[in-house]
């Protein structure tokens, strides 16, 4: 633990047009996994369109470890359902955490990530500097199914102790 770099907050904010899974609709819930950590959000009952507005922390020590996304469909009697998988990376997020951003104007935008073939971006994503703070807003295409997408806000947040270093 003594190379942690800072923490990374993940608001999961909300699914869109997810695959139904169910009769005739779903109860998705969205695990979010880097190296050994894995965390979940809660399961919203029978929406294709979930609002979860919820907080998942990472404590990162490796920027260069991908972040996986999975949605799932949460059955009571039998194994949950895939509902698709993204990733992502926060290279560029870390990269604008090393630049001197305390003289711009809160809300500038640092830098884009365009969507490509090696990322699950639905669209472009912006790195902000907002009250002296870096944030991204990410939209994910899920893969492995027939539809949906995710929306992420990143938030970094550093750690006292790390500053000294």
């Amino acid at each position: 633990m003594d190379s942690l770099l800072g923490l990374l907050r993940i608001r999961v904010k909300r699914g869109l047009n997810l695959a139904v899974r169910d009769v005739r609709s779903s109860d998705p819930y969205v695990v979010v996994k880097m190296g050994t950590q894995k965390l979940k959000t809660r399961v919203i009952r029978k929406d294709v369109n979930p609002e979860w507005n919820e907080d998942l922390t990472l404590s990162i020590s490796d920027p260069n470890l991908p972040i996986k996304l999975t949605v799932y469909d949460h059955d009571t009697f039998s194994k949950d359902d895939k509902m698709g998988d993204a990733e992502f990376d926060i290279k560029a997020l870390v990269e604008a955490m090393g630049m001197d951003l305390h003289r711009l104007q809160s809300g500038v935008t640092v830098t884009r990530v365009e969507p490509s073939r090696q990322n699950c971006l639905a669209e472009a994503s912006s790195i902000k500097w907002t009250d002296k703070k870096v944030s991204q807003d990410l939209c994910l295409r899920l893969r492995n199914v027939e539809c949906g997408e995710v929306e992420l806000s990143l938030h970094w947040v550093d750690l006292p102790a790390t500053k000294a270093v």
